[in-house]
């Protein structure tokens, strides 16, 4: 899968991968505009699996987009085995096609957000991974819309 292939309609939603929680956002049915969706705390693979299902039909999700970990230097980090593992996971259960995106800086700009608004801390650890994953998703529809096409995708596909 290519960054430029068609989509069919619905949304795209990008999970901010985490061991203990995934940060989701999703787009809107234009997929112009990104926002915020939950933190999922992670309970058991039937009952994560249960929730992104029942998202995908509800949500009408055509695209997640995975955020893959990687160092400043570009290179792969241990967590992004465990990224590419999670986002073969959500695509084989949900059938619906997983590309990764280099996801640096994006808790660190979304923790710049959150300072700027004057949150507490106590808002800040509820909201810092749904907005990691805005972040992301934000970052990675900017590429989608660039005419050029000229975007980093983090290994585009799965296979």
């Amino acid at each position: 899968m290519n960054i430029s292939d068609p989509l069919p309609p619905g949304k795209i939603a990008a999970v901010d991968f985490g061991t203990v929680r995934l940060g989701v956002a999703i787009t809107d049915v234009d997929r112009k505009i990104a926002s915020p969706y939950e933190n999922l705390t992670r309970k058991s693979e039937r009952l994560d699996g249960q929730w992104f299902m029942d998202f995908v039909r509800e949500e009408k999700i055509v695209r997640f987009v995975v955020g893959l970990p990687l160092y400043p230097s570009g290179d792969e980090s241990p967590k992004s085995a465990q990224a590419r593992e999670f986002g073969a996971w959500l695509e084989n259960l949900t059938k619906v096609p997983v590309v990764f995106y280099d996801e640096r800086y994006s808790s660190k700009f979304a923790d710049e957000l959150m300072r700027e608004a004057g949150f507490s801390q106590k808002k800040k650890q509820a909201r810092r991974d749904m907005l990691a994953a805005y972040v992301l998703l934000s970052a990675y529809l900017e590429a989608l819309n660039k005419p050029s096409g000229d975007v980093y995708l983090a290994n585009q596909s799965l296979e």
